[in-house]
């Protein structure tokens, strides 16, 4: 089998020779240039795996060979060599299409690790060969959009922040990312951040040492540890409070951290992906997110969009969720009515997918026979149709009709997402821990 080809571009002969001789005792040829005209040709004459540049060079800089490799040589995975400290270089090589960066001085390391991972990519499958993807139903433009936005996500390294309402599959579309990408034979670790106390934060995240807090009672490895080589999820990243942003905000920059209790730092190797319902640029604006991890969370921005704004993917979606609700068997699945099919096409879906699932495994059950008909859907009604007020009338203590207009939003969050708390926190938007304090106040079951 032959050696994979790699290119090096950098003017300081003394760094090409460290490459060259690491790269070759990973087995691996290499060719090397010192500006980028020579680059452009040697991309033109020869056929690469790899591409390493540093950012400064003689006639250019790095992110003008990223911006010429995406142009020409598309599948070509390209890693930039920046100067130690300055993320703000390395995250506009990220958002032109680089792979990944590394820090001088070169942590030998790293740097093995980075090659690997980008000549996983090199060698994989090209997107449309990829069958993961679709596992993200619709044929909409938006979805085609979203479905061909994530393959090229899955190709690199860049933290990808998936903005989108409750509902709408933001952690399958991180899923997907991660096993269409180089890390998909190491772990994926989701996290909700609304879900975990503030005072064990820390612990959770970076681990802890036996005896470093009361309860400690064992040693406990934490979430980026489980995660190295692999993808880390931070769901509802939004929901962390400001003391813990600082410590992750480190914990990506430095990538190391530190567990509860000790001193020694810890080298991990983690991709970043994190999601949020809640607008997190208004968080920063409201000085609830700080501005320096959102631009180092979003170097690349997912919008997942809402049903309401595809409709025409109800009828696919309804079919092949009714199909897994009933175990695959396609054949013997209760078939939607096309009156059921249009009234499902003219609701609103605030909860969106996961709405639409918890609606038909409802429907599923009350319905008599191979059809599932309007009445077995059981939309919600406005509440015009329910007869609520929806003004205050006076009738009773403003206090109280605020109670029961919260109490019934509840309710409702919670009918919806079959009595799920965290699904009907993010219904709600609200996090967790406020809704669990609601419910001890309103004395809901």
């Amino acid at each position: 089998m032959s050696k994979s080809q790699v290119l090096i571009i950098d003017d300081e002969a003394d760094i090409r020779e460290l490459l060259e001789l690491t790269l070759g005792r990973m087995n691996l040829e290499t060719r090397a240039a010192e500006n980028v005209d020579q680059a452009r040709h040697m991309l033109a004459e020869f056929k690469f795996d790899l591409c390493l540049t540093d950012m400064r060079l003689p006639d250019g800089d790095g992110i003008d060979i990223v911006r010429h490799i995406q142009e020409k040589h598309p599948y070509l995975p390209v890693a930039v060599i920046t100067a130690h400290g300055n993320m703000e270089t390395a995250i506009a090589a990220l958002k032109a299409g680089a792979f990944d960066f590394v820090s001088k001085p070169l942590d030998i390391n790293d740097l093995r690790n980075l090659v690997r991972s980008a000549l996983k990519v090199g060698k994989s499958a090209p997107p449309s060969e990829q069958a993961g993807v679709k596992k993200l139903l619709g044929e909409s433009p938006a979805m085609q959009k979203v479905r061909a936005l994530i393959e090229r996500l899955a190709r690199g390294q860049a933290p990808v922040y998936i903005s989108g309402e409750s509902g709408t599959g933001k952690e399958l579309a991180a899923r997907l990312i991660h096993e269409l990408g180089p890390r998909a034979d190491k772990a994926f670790v989701p996290v909700n951040c609304g879900a975990i106390p503030e005072q064990l934060m820390e612990s959770e995240f970076f681990g802890h040492k036996k005896g470093s807090f009361t309860g400690a009672v064992q040693d406990k490895e934490g979430l980026f540890k489980a995660a190295d080589g692999g993808t880390l999820f931070l769901d509802e990243v939004g929901d962390l409070p400001i003391p813990m942003q600082v410590k992750l905000l480190r914990a990506i920059q430095e990538k190391s951290i530190r567990a509860v209790g000790t001193q020694a730092e810890i080298r991990v190797d983690v991709r970043i992906l994190s999601a949020t319902h809640r607008d997190l640029h208004e968080l920063v604006k409201a000085g609830k997110f700080r501005q320096d991890l959102y631009y180092r969370l979003n170097v690349i921005e997912l919008p997942i969009p809402s049903l309401r704004f595809h409709p025409e993917d109800i009828p696919l979606l309804a079919e092949q969720l009714c199909a897994k609700l009933t175990g695959n068997l396609a054949d013997k699945a209760p078939r939607l009515s096309a009156e059921a099919i249009t009234a499902l096409g003219n609701y609103d879906f605030p909860g969106n997918v996961r709405e639409l699932e918890n609606i038909l495994e409802r429907a599923l059950t009350l319905c008599d026979g191979s059809e599932i008909s309007e009445q077995d859907l059981r939309l919600p009604q406005t509440q015009d149709e329910l007869g609520h007020e929806t003004n205050y009338s006076g009738s009773q203590s403003l206090e109280g009709y605020l109670e029961q207009v919260e109490k019934e939003a509840i309710q409702n969050a919670l009918a919806q997402t079959n009595q799920n708390k965290t699904a009907a926190a993010k219904v709600l938007g609200i996090t967790f821990r406020a809704l669990r304090y609601k419910l001890e106040k309103l004395g809901i079951e």
